[in-house]
């Protein structure tokens, strides 16, 4: 069965140590790594996952310690919501074969990728005081505001290395 692979943040690593599998030695997922952390809003414990590849982001809201038992679920669920409002058109059963199990693993210390995520942080941070709390936020829109914002993939500079993450999630599920 394929699986997915999600490496954690120090601080969502601790957070969710019984998720946590080491010594995983099985072949990535077709999406690639995925990158989480935690920030907060209002004391509420959120997550915003990156697929390596693609710069995808997906924002898990109100994570309770109840939830883990069914964070895979959650995940697959939110992802799809997401997909759909970016316009990334796929039924859920191909997405969730594409994805198929889920394994939390320890920090990737992926520099870049945690760069990208902190610039990303700032922004939700700025968007939490424009609309206050938790309920207020429509994050769907704001998650395709992180996903419109352009990217550098490739090595050179030329205008046609540069992209959006759904762009490139649209392109890696067409495939």
């Amino acid at each position: 069965m394929k699986r997915t692979k999600i490496h954690t943040s120090k601080k969502l690593e601790k957070l969710v140590k019984k998720l946590i599998t080491t010594g995983q030695d099985s072949v990535c997922g077709f999406l690639g790594n995925w990158h989480a952390t935690v920030f907060y809003v209002n004391r509420k414990k959120c997550w915003l996952i990156t697929n390596g590849l693609t710069k995808y982001n997906v924002i898990l809201t109100d994570i309770k310690s109840s939830d883990l038992d069914k964070i895979e679920q959650i995940f697959k669920d939110v992802l799809f919501e997401q997909l759909v409002y970016d316009g990334i058109i796929l039924d859920f059963e191909s997405l969730d074969s594409i994805i198929g199990g889920i394994d939390f693993l320890p920090t990737h210390n992926d520099r870049s990728i945690t760069g990208f995520q902190n610039y990303n942080l700032r922004a939700l941070n700025w968007w939490k005081h424009e609309f206050g709390n938790l309920e207020h936020m429509p994050i769907r829109d704001l998650t395709n505001r992180l996903n419109t914002s352009p990217i550098h993939i490739g090595k050179g500079r030329k205008m046609s290395d540069y992209t959006d993450p759904i762009n490139e999630m649209k392109n890696m599920l067409t495939k």
